[in-house]
């Protein structure tokens, strides 16, 4: 190519016309623009074909458009990431957001439905949370949390209640598939109600000036009220950043970092060599990691730097032998970073899950010409004045409603016709055809707590039920099976020891008494759509 000025000749070559006379008294023909006329010219096997081209070229060979002229940009706030309320950045990387702006934020319940929140740049997980709750009538507001889930890489993790939601989203890649998920966690303050259970006594590290005397259970105890965690060691299967295979490795998390063996599966204190610092690392727990990463087990959690990008060469990958193992790995990952933090984030949800109802507080608001009348006297009915009779005759109302229904929907169905859907599918617990393999995943997903459950229908068995309890680390299924009695219809678990009119009732009992229960039912398995 050429440049003369601000033109520019491109040469494209191109194949002679098709002989049609012997080689040796072969012509081609050359046709010539300026001229309009057929010119003879001797033989040639191309021939070179001058385009005139259609745009401009700079000096700096950059192209610009030669005709058309420069038209300016009638919405030029729409450009500017600083005014756009939404997050936008450069290199790969999203801007940090200003003090003093406002930005939307996409909050997903699962893969189909999201709410846009508006939000400033001060506000907070839990703030956040807070206001999902109350718009979509959420029940039990503090077990609520935020998930950074990172779809293509198989990662997730739990906001903290005070970590910033703008700050965290400036460091997600722009065009990258991460998303904020709205989903119940009840084992986000567990370990401050059950300090030992997550901290298993072999894992403790055993050097003296840590124990000074006391027994494993004690120095949890003692640490984790005070906000602190003590040193943890064991063996994990480590997957270094760019590799495909797992080596086993001996760690060692103290409050000034982790560490790591350097002789492989030694103990020896002088081979530990300091691997990361905990203020720099963000935890996440790994829910792909055989398929996406070929672990060795499923108990799979990554640490990450938060100032590195999301990419799958940049992950240290981890897997414990057991989830046991990965919950107390992960717990105390985030004791030692936050310390004192978790602490005041679980006595202020505590604060706030007991602070006193105003129970007269829903009557206040409704219209004047709405009372609540007993009409159990002779007299006809009365006004009901008293707020806390009121609220307790609506309780009992609703008690009254279900017995009612369950008797009727329990009666033969030539007796009262066609039957109505039962109370049951209205029920947060309940989630209709749902897999084992689902029904699984989303007692873990929620926090895995013991008393977690849901009711679901039997793959297996028709017109029968079965109930998704989480106990001791795994989930366990119970069968629920109609009975027919005297012409009415129940449902037991024991094979018909215990009998009980709906589902709602055998949910209500379990909650008091455990039964053929391990556990009572405790959290109820929740999905909602924003």
């Amino acid at each position: 190519m050429e440049v003369k000025g601000c033109r520019s000749e491109v040469e494209v070559f191109r194949r002679s016309p098709v002989e049609t006379v012997p080689r040796r008294h072969s012509v081609s023909v050359k046709y010539s623009p300026s001229s309009q006329n057929l010119q003879m010219s001797t033989p040639r096997s191309s021939l070179p074909l001058n385009i005139r081209n259609s745009h401009s070229v700079s000096s700096k060979g950059e192209f610009r458009a030669s005709s058309a002229p420069l038209i300016p940009n009638p919405f030029p706030e729409l450009c500017s990431p600083t005014q756009s309320p939404v997050l936008t950045g450069s290199l790969g990387v999203r801007d940090p957001p200003s003090d003093s702006s406002t930005h939307v934020v996409r909050v997903f319940s699962d893969a189909t439905h999201c709410r846009s929140v508006l939000v400033s740049s001060r506000a907070t997980a839990h703030d956040v949370c807070q206001m999902l709750a109350q718009s979509a009538h959420c029940t039990d507001e503090e077990s609520w949390a935020l998930i950074e889930h990172h779809t293509a890489l198989g990662l997730e993790r739990c906001l903290e209640d005070h970590e910033l939601v703008l700050q965290v989203q400036s460091s997600w890649p722009v065009e990258g598939d991460t998303k904020l998920l709205f989903r119940k966690n009840y084992a986000k303050y567990e370990f401050f109600k059950k300090p030992v259970s997550f901290f298993p006594e072999h894992m403790i590290s055993d050097s003296a000036d840590v124990t000074k005397g006391m027994t494993s259970s004690e120095l949890v105890q003692n640490m984790v009220k005070s906000g602190s965690c003590p040193e943890i060691q064991g063996f994990l299967h480590v997957r270094e950043g760019g590799k495909k295979s797992w080596k086993k490795l001996y760690f060692v998390l103290r409050r000034s970092g982790l560490y790591c063996s350097s002789k492989g599966q030694s103990k020896e204190p002088r081979h530990l060599q300091f691997t990361g610092d905990l203020e720099d690392l963000n935890v996440f727990t790994v829910f792909t990691g055989r398929k996406h990463y070929g672990a060795p087990g499923e108990h799979v959690f990554c640490i990450k730097s938060s100032k590195e990008r999301f990419r799958g060469q940049d992950l240290k990958l981890m897997c414990a032998d057991s989830e046991q193992s990965r919950t107390c790995w992960i717990t105390a990952f985030r004791l030692f970073k936050h310390g004192t933090q978790l602490q005041q984030n679980y006595q202020l949800s505590q604060s706030r899950l007991h602070k006193p109802s105003k129970p007269d507080s829903k009557f206040t608001d409704r219209d004047e010409s709405m009372v609540a009348m007993d009409f159990s006297g002779k007299s006809g009915g009365r006004v009901i004045q008293n707020p806390h009779e009121a609220h307790n005759a609506e309780q009992e109302e609703g008690h009254s409603w279900r017995k009612r229904e369950a008797l009727r929907h329990s009666l033969p169905p030539n007796s009262h016709g066609s039957q109505l859907p039962a109370v049951h599918r209205v029920q947060p617990w309940f989630h209709g055809g749902v897999s084992r393999t689902k029904a699984e995943r989303l007692l873990e997903e929620q926090g895995g707590v013991d008393g977690m459950y849901l009711i679901r229908d039997s793959q297996l068995h028709v017109q029968c039920f079965v109930l998704s309890l989480w106990h001791e680390l795994k989930t366990k299924h119970y069968l629920i099976i109609p009975l027919e009695k005297g012409d009415r219809q129940y449902f037991t678990m024991d094979d018909g020891v215990t009998l009980f009119s709906d589902l709602l009732q055998l949910v209500e009992f379990h909650q008091i008494n455990r039964g053929t229960l391990p556990v009572c039912l405790k959290h109820p398995c929740t999905c909602i759509a924003l």
